[in-house]
């Protein structure tokens, strides 16, 4: 009895260790897909650490190491998983610190923002992946998209129901990546919002919230717009 307590108690001792370590991140130094995870940790106040692709050799070794399910990533390293899959990694931070609505409901319509802002995010990842010829007229497409299919949706949410955020009373998931695709949009399009003024009202509201805040601190864990050390960094990784 005494001994199977005792297993129990290391057990017990083993796995509190697990779920307490930083999460850590693999993928390049830059934003890419992994820059919407590094905003919801930093949002929920969780510290994470980051190994940091430089070369093919090092992919390789994580994908000969069955570390990576679908062999790609991002991967988190998080609660003893290795998790890979954006929209999976985001749901689970999420869920676990209580930035996915209190139910169904809630969560449905978290998950229908999240995906609609994820489309117009994508186009702001590949954007400097294009020839610098379609760059320019990729920016206006960015522009069309923006302001005549998603924020007008997020406007209309946030003009009719009166409420700091877009879902339930308190910050979650749909809140951090519409922020995180405004903020990157504005980079490229300073006046992309002028015609949105609740969305106006809301970027400085949520830029405001003390984690989230800090992230947009100089000297954060957030990444600085792609340059081309980073676009050839993908493309020795990544490219055949």
């Amino acid at each position: 009895m005494k001994r199977s307590c005792c297993i129990c108690f290391f057990l017990q001792k083993a796995c509190k260790a697990i779920m307490s370590e930083k999460p850590k991140l693999h993928y390049p130094n830059g934003r890419g897909r992994m820059e919407t995870v590094r905003w919801v940790l930093a949002a929920a106040g969780v510290e994470f650490d980051e190994e940091f692709l430089e070369t093919k050799e090092q992919l390789q070794k994580l994908q000969d190491g069955n570390h990576l399910l679908f062999q790609q990533v991002p991967m988190v390293e998080i609660d003893g998983m290795k998790l890979v899959q954006t929209r999976c990694i985001l749901h689970y931070i999420a869920d676990k610190h209580h930035l996915f609505g209190k139910d169904l409901k809630e969560r449905t319509l978290i998950d229908m923002y999240v995906e609609g802002t994820l489309d117009l995010l994508e186009l702001i990842i590949m954007h400097p992946f294009l020839k610098p010829d379609d760059q320019q007229k990729e920016v206006v497409n960015m522009a069309q998209k923006a302001i005549f299919r998603y924020f007008p949706v997020f406007e209309k949410v946030l003009r009719e129901h009166g409420q700091r955020f877009l879902v339930g009373s308190q910050m979650s998931l749909a809140d951090v990546v519409l922020l995180q695709t405004i903020l990157a949009l504005e980079e490229k399009i300073p006046n992309v919002l002028s015609s949105f003024p609740h969305l106006q009202e809301y970027t400085v509201k949520m830029s405001n919230i003390p984690t989230i805040k800090k992230f947009l601190e100089p000297g954060s864990q957030k990444k600085p717009p792609p340059d081309e050390i980073y676009v050839r960094t993908v493309y020795n990784i990544f490219m055949p």
